[in-house]
C-alpha cells in the first residue's frame, strides 16, 4: 500500500499475545485512517455499553495516511476509546514526533484490549514487538518515564505514556507523547492506566511509500510556497505568540469565558495574553514533525513558588486556568500547566473543574474543611496545589479527579458544571458565538472545538465571516466544519494548517488540497465527493456508537447558564445561545431524526448499514 503502511498491531493484554494483521485497502479508503479507522473498529468490535475502565474497553492509536509523509503538519494521530469522563466515544488528537515514528515502525494503528496483570510497556522496534515489565516506571512522571525508556530501548525512540494521573484513573487523564504533546481529552490516559499499560515506545526506519512521489513533491512545493508568501504580508499569529495570542480576540469579542462562564470578558486579560507569555517566559518556538507554523511554546518560569519549564501554556489552558478562575498570574498558570504535562492531565478539564469548585465554594456548597483550604477566585497558589492533588488523588483532589460535573452533582448543583456530555468546554462562550454552542452540543466526545470548529468563521472570518451573534443558518456550516475536521483527523493532519491552506474558501470548506495530497500519497483516486462522504461517514459512525450507548437529543444540551442567562459584558451583552432552535435545523441537515438518531436512509447512503436504534 502507499501512504498507509497496510498493517495493524493487535495487543491482547489479558493473554500477552500480539499479532499483526493486514489493513484491508477498501476499509482504508472508506475510513481514510486515524479517526475514521478507529471508529470503524469500535463499532465492529466494542460493546458500546461496556464500562470504560473495564478490560472489555479497547484503546486504539491510529495514524493517518498523510502522517509522516512530509505533508505540512502531517504529524497527527488519534487515540480512540470509550471515555471514562463522558461514557461516550472519544477521539483524542496529538502531534509531535511519535505518530511519524509509529508509521515508520510499520503500523497504521495499534489496537489494545484486555488488562495486564501487572504494569507493562510495549516496545516496538523496526517491526519487532514485545511487552516488557514497567514496575520500575509506575509512579514516575511522563518526563521521567520518557527519559528512562529511551535510555533502556533506543535514544532515538519516541514514547507515548501516562503519568500518575493515568495510573490513579483520573477521569480526565491524558496520554503524553514526546513529553509535552497531549492526547488530552476525555480520559484516554485513565483507560491506558486501567489496562496497566504505562507506555508505548516506538522506533522505526521504514520509509512511507508514496503512490506518485513526483506529484506529491510538486504539490507540496506549491502549497508551502503559497503559505510562505501569505505570511510575508501578514505574519501568522500562531507563530508569533502561539495559540495564547487568541486571548486578545476572544476578550475583544466578549467570548472569553470568565469566572466559571459567568461573563465573557476578563478585566486583567493582558496579564495572561500571548504577548505577555512571549515577553516574560518564551525560550523558543517548537514545531511538530513537518510543521511550518511552529505554534508550540518552549517556556521557563523562575518566579519563586512557580519555577518550572516545559511547553505551553496554550490558549485553552490559559482560559481554563486563567480567566475562568479569575487568575491573572501567568506564572501560576504556567506552573499548573507544567504539572499537567508531567502528571498527565487534561488542562482544560483541570482548570474548568477548579473554576467550578471556586463557584461552589463561593456559594457555600463546598466548605473550607472539605477543600482543605480556602478556595477563592484568583488564587493561583490553590490552582497549583489542587492540580497536584488531583493527579495523585489526594485530599480534595480525589473529588476533583471526577471532573466538574460529578463534583457539582455531588453537592446538588450540576447546573454549575460547564459541560456537554459531562466534558468541559474549550474557551469560546457560545452566547457570543452561536455556532460554537451547536458544535459543543453535537460533538461526539462532548464539549470540544476540535471535532468541528465554527470559531474559524464566526470569530476569525475563515474562510468567510459570519455574524457570531446570529443563530439562523448556522447548522449547515457547522456540519461542514465537523465533516472537514473528521477528514483532517483521519488523514493525520493538523487543523491549524489544513483549514487555512487545504480547503476552498467557501463555507462548505471542500477539502480540495487534502484531496490532492491523499491521491498523490495513496493512489486511492478519491473524488471530491467520495472524500467528503468519508468525512460525513465518520461523524455518522460515531453517532451510531453513541446511540447504541444510550445517547440521543437528551444528551445534546448546554448548561442553562448559556441558554437562559444573558452574558453581562462585552459585545455579546444580553445574548444567550439559541441551541434548541439550531438543533432542529442541524438534525434536519444531517438527515437525523429530531431525537438525534441517524436515519436508516442516511446510514444506507453512507454504506454504514443497520439501524442506529437504542
Amino acid at each position: 500500500m502507499h501512504g498507509w503502511k497496510g498493517k495493524i498491531l493487535r495487543v491482547d493484554l489479558n493473554t500477552r499475545s500480539m499479532n499483526e494483521e493486514k489493513l484491508n485497502p477498501d476499509i482504508a479508503k472508506d475510513t481514510i485512517g486515524g479517526r475514521g479507522l478507529g471508529i470503524y473498529y469500535m463499532n465492529k468490535e466494542l460493546d458500546p455499553l461496556c464500562k470504560p475502565l473495564s478490560p472489555e474497553n479497547m484503546m486504539i492509536m491510529a495514524a493517518g495516511p498523510l502522517t509522516g509523509t512530509g505533508a505540512p503538519t502531517g504529524a497527527r494521530y488519534m487515540v480512540m476509546t470509550k471515555s471514562p469522563l463522558t461514557g461516550a466515544v472519544t477521539c483524542s488528537n496529538s502531534g509531535g514526533y511519535f505518530p511519524t515514528e509509529l508509521k515508520k515502525a510499520g503500523y497504521d494503528a495499534i489496537i489494545v484490549t484486555g488488562k495486564a496483570d501487572k504494569p507493562v510497556y510495549l516496545w516496538i522496534n523496526h517491526g519487532q514487538f514485545e511487552l516488557r515489565d514497567a514496575g520500575h516506571l509506575w509512579g514516575k512522571t511522563t518526563h521521567e518515564t520518557t527519559d528512562l525508556l529511551t535510555a533502556e530501548t533506543d535514544t532515538k525512540a519516541r514514547v507515548a505514556c501516562i503519568g500518575p494521573a493515568g495510573e490513579n484513573l483520573v477521569r480526565f487523564a491524558a496520554i503524553m507523547n514526546d513529553k509535552d504533546r497531549a492526547a488530552g481529552r476525555s480520559g484516554v490516559g485513565a483507560v491506558m492506566g486501567s489496562k496497566n499499560l504505562k507506555a508505548i515506545v516506538v522506533r522505526g526506519k521504514e520509509k512511507i511509500a508514496l503512490a506518485d512521489p513526483d506529484k506529491f513533491k510538486a504539490f507540496n512545493h506549491d502549497i508551502l510556497k503559497a503559505f510562505k508568501e501569505s505570511i510575508k504580508e501578514a505574519p501568522l499569529g500562531l507563530t508569533v505568540n502561539g495559540t495564547a495570542g487568541v486571548v486578545l480576540t476572544t476578550n475583544l469579542l466578549g467570548v472569553l469565558p470568565t469566572k466559571n462562564w459567568q461573563q465573557g470578558t476578563f478585566d486583567n486579560w493582558e496579564n495572561i495574553h500571548g504577548e505577555t507569555l512571549t515577553k516574560k517566559y518564551l525560550v523558543s518556538n517548537k514545531a511538530c514533525y513537518a510543521c511550518p507554523i511552529g505554534c508550540g511554546r518552549k517556556t521557563k518560569v523562575e518566579e519563586p513558588g512557580f519555577q518550572g519549564e516545559g511547553e505551553g501554556p496554550e490558549y485553552e489552558t490559559i482560559y481554563a486556568m486563567g480567566s475562568n478562575c479569575m487568575i491573572d498570574n501567568l506564572a501560576a498558570i504556567a506552573k499548573a500547566n507544567f504539572l499537567c504535562n508531567e502528571f498527565g492531565l487534561d488542562t482544560i478539564t483541570m482548570g474548568a473543574t477548579v473554576a467550578c469548585a471556586m463557584e461552589l465554594f463561593e456559594k457555600g456548597f463546598l466548605s473550607e474543611k472539605e477543600v482543605g483550604q480556602p478556595l477563592n477566585w484568583g488564587d493561583g497558589d490553590a490552582l497549583v496545589e489542587l492540580t497536584r492533588q488531583t493527579a495523585l488523588c489526594k485530599g480534595f483532589g480525589e473529588r476533583l479527579a471526577q471532573g466538574s460535573f460529578r463534583l457539582a452533582d455531588s453537592v446538588g448543583h450540576p447546573e454549575l458544571a460547564m459541560v456537554s456530555k459531562k466534558q468541559e468546554f474549550p474557551g469560546y462562550d457560545p452566547r457570543g458565538a452561536q455556532a460554537m454552542g451547536l458544535a459543543y452540543a453535537t460533538s461526539p466526545i462532548g464539549g470540544s472545538h476540535m471535532r468541528g470548529d465554527p470559531a474559524y468563521f464566526e470569530l476569525f472570518g475563515i474562510p468567510q465571516p459570519m455574524d457570531p451573534l446570529v443563530w439562523k443558518g448556522k447548522a449547515k456550516p457547522t456540519k461542514s466544519f465537523q465533516d472537514l475536521s473528521a477528514i483532517i483527523d483521519a488523514a493525520g493532519l493538523c487543523i491549524f494548517f489544513a483549514v487555512r491552506n487545504l480547503a476552498d474558501k467557501s463555507l462548505e470548506v471542500k477539502p480540495t488540497g487534502i484531496l490532492a495530497y491523499l491521491n498523490a500519497a495513496t493512489g486511492a483516486d478519491y473524488t471530491l465527493e467520495e472524500l467528503m462522504a468519508a468525512g460525513e461517514r465518520i461523524i455518522n459512525a460515531e453517532r451510531q456508537f453513541l446511540v447504541k450507548a444510550g445517547f440521543a437529543r437528551k444528551d445534546d444540551p448546554l448548561p442553562s447558564r448559556l441558554t437562559k442567562e444573558p452574558t453581562p459584558t462585552g459585545p455579546a451583552k444580553g445574548s444567550v445561545c439559541h441551541l434548541e432552535e439550531m438543533l432542529d435545523e442541524y438534525y434536519q441537515v444531517r438527515g437525523w431524526s429530531q431525537d438525534g438518531i441517524p436515519s436508516e436512509k442516511k446510514l444506507t447512503e453512507l454504506e454504514l448499514g443497520g439501524k442506529a436504534s437504542q
